[in-house]
């Protein structure tokens, strides 16, 4: 690794020994900015960037929360964590719910430095790269957006930017209402492909139809072919062709799809003109394919070219770290396109959404919250608000004082999330973090922050 590409930590401490060794101690992967005190950190803080701060809490003249109040304030700001005396332990804490990360006990022990700052500097750099994914999809289309936050869904992500800007056909797999052409566009958005993303549905075209949309026709090619028309792959053209359900298509448009795949190349229906096109197939389902070919209803040698890379969605259930934000995401557009005041919902239906197992996936979810919307003339959603289907199925039982008022707070539908998970698992915490699709580490880490021990 470069120095160039090395994370950048700035030191701010008025102990000199102690700047000196942690100096020599992270240099090897870190780039180093020393601090002798408060007023010198905030200095170069207003002048610099960095990945992470590391202060001390106790100094003369600007103490640990003034540096740390200066870090907050840059835009995009550098994560920020506490060096403090045993003694100024509470200190410390009061630090982290004023906007620290975490905080680290004197003398340092620094094996456990070491993991803390890789830990910390990860889960910044997924930050930004999904803020980034985001703002590319925005840019691409103004409409898709990608909630994530479970690691099976940043999982996801990173294979989309990793494949996104090969020529290479990716299949899609999931169940429906998984997210699916969300996908697709995420990766077109990312390709730097020039031309559009053309989406076709293949389950809701008869074959004779569906070959006609895809290749084209000739005028007179059959009845009712008054003109000639361009197809979709046509259409296309350096740009990416999206074939959903693509287990739905019949024998003979699989024939003509594959020679098309294998030449890029085709020929319009009831025409002799042999067409070009550069464009990149992405294509889904929610059917096993292998299981079809062994059926002989879909092509062996067209399966293989499709999954050339596969990417598949979990379904909700297995991503539950993704409900609440999701829902917070559905409820601020529906608030806005219904022109409603809404804050948020209590803490109860919030358990309620999120212990349901969501067979619609995120379809249904956004569907329940859209209802809930226009159904309710609350500001805060109770339990009495969620589709009866949903809060009789959700398996949970709540107790009748519901908690009015309470924003979604991302922390506190966190915590909320992971005691239920630790509860339905019977405090086996391997189960637990699978549950949440989150690593066993990152779920005893959680259980420390929010004093669940």
């Amino acid at each position: 690794m470069t120095k160039k590409n090395k994370p950048s930590i700035l030191i701010v401490d008025d102990e000199r020994n102690t700047r000196d060794v942690m100096a020599r101690f992270l240099r090897m992967n870190y780039n180093v900015t020393l601090a002798e005190d408060g007023i010198r950190g905030i200095n170069i803080l207003e002048k610099n960037d960095f990945d992470l701060v590391l202060t001390d809490m106790r100094m003369p003249g600007a103490d640990g929360m003034d540096v740390l109040k200066a870090t907050l304030a840059k835009p995009n700001a550098p994560l920020c964590i506490i060096m403090t005396a045993y003694g100024s332990v509470e200190l410390a804490v009061t630090a982290v719910k004023a906007g620290a990360v975490d905080f680290i006990v004197k003398p340092l022990n620094f094996d456990h430095l070491e993991v803390m700052l890789e830990r910390t500097l990860e889960s910044r750099r997924l930050k930004i790269e999904n803020r980034q994914l985001k703002t590319k999809l925005n840019q691409g289309t103004g409409e898709q957006k990608i909630i994530a936050n479970s690691k099976a869904m940043l999982d996801v992500m990173a294979t989309v930017r990793q494949v996104a800007p090969s020529r290479s056909t990716i299949l899609i797999t999931g169940e429906s209402g998984t997210g699916k052409e969300v996908i697709a566009q995420a990766i077109h958005s990312l390709s730097g492909r020039t031309g559009r993303m053309i989406a076709v549905h293949c389950a809701a075209l008869p074959a004779t139809l569906l070959e006609s949309e895809l290749f084209g026709h000739e005028k007179g090619a059959f009845t009712g072919a008054v003109e000639r028309k361009q197809g979709r792959f046509e259409l296309a053209d350096n740009g990416t062709l999206f074939l959903d359900e693509i287990g739905e298509i019949e024998p003979q448009v699989q024939i003509k799809l594959l020679r098309t795949l294998e030449t890029r190349s085709f020929e319009r229906i009831g025409g002799v003109d042999t067409i070009h096109s550069d464009c990149r197939l992405l294509s889904a389902t929610n059917s096993d394919l292998k299981q079809l070919v062994a059926e002989g209803s879909f092509r062996e040698d067209l399966f293989y070219r499709l999954d050339v890379v596969t990417i598949h969605l979990p379904p909700l259930r297995e991503r539950q770290a993704d409900i609440p934000m999701l829902i917070k995401y559905f409820l601020e557009q529906f608030a806005l396109e219904n022109n409603r005041n809404i804050t948020g919902m209590s803490e109860d239906a919030l358990a309620m959404l999120c212990a349901y197992e969501w067979p619609g996936n995120i379809r249904e979810l956004r569907n329940c919250i859209e209802r809930m919307t226009v159904l309710s003339s609350k500001t805060c959603f109770d339990v009495d608000d969620i589709p009866p289907v949903i809060r009789d199925k959700s398996g949970i039982t709540l107790s009748p004082a519901l908690v009015s008022n309470q924003l979604l707070s991302l922390d506190k539908n966190e915590k909320l999330l992971i005691v239920h998970a630790l509860k339905e698992c019977k405090g086996n915490r391997t189960k637990a973090a699978a549950k949440l699709g989150i690593s066993r580490r990152t779920l005893h880490r959680k259980i420390n922050t929010y004093n669940l021990i």
